[in-house]
């Protein structure tokens, strides 16, 4: 039986199971992909782009989930476009309106090894992200796991692995946008950045909707076991 995960401290707990993928190009323009194989709006994926001159981006599959992403991270150009992946070897292949980029991940080093050993239940828990906030702080700067989001929400990240993204090839409305390049300067979606170096992490996102904060009806949150 499903039901709203809640909290009376904070609210409703939405929960999204997937991968998030961060990469600079030599461009400027930097990429965050988010790929959620389970989510309060069922399987969807979204690209956050922050160009040179410093517009940031979102393409979103449809208008709930523009609408929802759009109030929780700050964009100033929302279109919701189909957007499609596809994951074959390690090759993640992603078309996202004006967007189409090619990347491939690497072999995971310690720490990728290290997050793998994470429980699945145990990265669900927001006190256990909260722990984890300090050390990912010292050891990916610009990275935080938890943190205050918009309309009053909050948001804990639970890392559950972490490999090197290696070949990339991307074109925005035909351009090339070069090669891959570190995420530098950091992108200004939310209250935190992705790693520094271009990267695919296994993350459980947990979203606190703020004081009165609802999701529509048929967009229900399933507590995690």
């Amino acid at each position: 039986m499903s039901r709203v995960c809640r909290s009376a401290a904070r609210g409703p707990l939405l929960r999204f199971e997937g991968w998030i993928a961060g990469l600079g190009t030599c461009s400027g323009t930097r990429v965050v992909l988010g790929h959620w194989q389970q989510s309060p709006f069922g399987p969807f994926s979204d690209v956050m782009l922050e160009r040179a001159e410093g517009e940031r981006l979102l393409l979103a599959p449809t208008r709930e989930t523009a609408e929802f992403i759009g109030g929780t991270y700050v964009f100033d150009t929302v279109r919701v476009v189909p957007v499609r992946v596809g994951v074959v070897d390690g090759t993640w292949t992603v078309t996202a309106g004006p967007l189409e980029l090619r990347f491939v991940t690497g072999r995971r080093g310690l720490l990728g090894i290290l997050l793998r050993a994470v429980p699945g239940a145990l990265a669900r828990r927001p006190a256990w992200s909260a722990l984890m906030d300090w050390p990912a702080r010292m050891l990916l700067p610009g990275v935080r796991t938890r943190g205050s989001a918009g309309a009053g929400r909050r948001e804990w990240y639970g890392a559950r692995d972490l490999q090197p993204i290696r070949a990339v090839s991307a074109f925005f409305a035909g351009a090339d946008l070069g090669s891959a390049a570190p995420v530098e300067p950091p992108v200004r979606f939310g209250f935190g950045s992705v790693p520094r170096k271009p990267s695919l992490t296994r993350v459980t996102t947990t979203v606190a909707l703020g004081p009165g904060g609802r999701i529509a009806e048929g967009s229900r949150s399933r507590c995690g076991k």
